[in-house]
């Protein structure tokens, strides 16, 4: 089974218009702090402003979010963390070579993740942390633990099917992410790398062969070599 397999569901049935709009207000409420959150950071963020951008009033923002914090929370959740169980059953379900299998996330990661608005949240969270030690402890337990522990474990099947030569697995896991973090703090600067019209030809950066590159850099790293002849021979190497 392939990790970008799609399981489609029926549609649900259709409510009346008035109950649609009602339940249609948490994900507007979401999308609406998306969007503000990554535009001005979490500080900079009112939620009167969320509330507007959503086409509700602040009380009612208040009926689904008790907190400025508790809407964060409920973004991050809705984007990155509360996919980590479908992310684990596609890991479990993945019956290809290791190096396929980690293609395949990186793949995914950048169209789920890493093209979408919500990549935005890594660089929030890098420069506002700090001054918001609940949400950091929040975002740790909930994005960084969950996403090291997969990449760890794609690692470590690598390494126990012989396909990969033995690492240590807590460096090889930032070995597979710093690439990724990269890039998504590249999206969201000021930095012209990300835009052709007026990058250089040195610094203009297509975002899937950047990625392609550096997963090719990191499996060359990763995979098992055979030893040399000269080696086997017991000759020095060349």
């Amino acid at each position: 089974m392939s990790l970008s397999k799609l399981i489609c569901k029926p549609p649900s049935a259709a409510t009346p218009k008035h109950e649609r709009r009602k339940d249609a207000r948490p994900g507007e409420l979401l999308a609406a702090a998306l969007d503000l959150f990554v535009e001005k950071g979490f500080a900079a963020t009112r939620v009167e402003e969320v509330a507007r951008r959503a086409g509700v009033s602040k009380g009612t923002l208040f009926l689904y979010f008790s907190s400025k914090e508790e809407l964060f929370k409920a973004v991050v959740r809705e984007n990155i963390s509360g996919r980590f169980s479908q992310w684990n059953a596609e890991f479990e379900a993945f019956d290809g070579s290791t190096a396929d299998m980690l293609r395949c996330c990186v793949t995914l990661w950048w169209e789920r993740l890493g093209r979408t608005k919500a990549s935005g949240i890594t660089k929030l969270m890098l420069s506002e942390a700090d001054n918001f030690p609940e949400l950091a402890a929040f975002y740790q337990h909930e994005v960084i633990a969950p996403a090291h522990g997969l990449i760890r474990r794609i690692l470590q099947r690598g390494v126990e099917r012989g396909e990969f030569a033995p690492l240590d697995l807590k460096y090889g896991v930032y070995a597979v992410l710093a690439p990724l973090l990269f890039l998504q703090l590249l999206m969201h600067s000021k930095i012209a790398c990300l835009d052709a019209t007026h990058a250089t030809d040195a610094c203009a950066l297509v975002p899937e062969d950047y990625l392609a590159a550096q997963l090719q850099t990191i499996l060359d790293g990763l995979n098992v070599r055979s030893p040399s002849p000269a080696t086997d021979q017991g000759l020095p190497p060349l």
